[in-house]
């Protein structure tokens, strides 16, 4: 299958399916986050740097990841 075959099929699958593949790309990429072609902003940096701060200073604020995962697909769905 050809690549513009595969990227015409993208938007025919399910979103369990395209998860898969997103999934499957940063596997092969070896799981790096790369800011490169869409860099933060420095207010954006700001931000996280300021939630992150929040979150260390109060700790029990902050939920598991398994937990706030759990609630946004109850309220979002998958």
């Amino acid at each position: 299958m050809s690549k513009v075959e595969i990227l015409d099929q993208i938007p025919h699958l399910t979103p369990e399916e395209r998860n898969e593949i997103r999934r499957k790309l940063d596997e092969l990429d070896g799981n790096q986050w790369s800011d490169a072609d869409a860099p933060l902003t420095s207010e954006e940096k700001a931000l996280l740097e300021a939630r992150l701060a929040d979150m260390e200073a109060h700790p029990e604020t902050s939920i598991p990841w398994a937990e706030a995962e759990a609630r946004l697909k109850a309220r979002f769905g998958e």
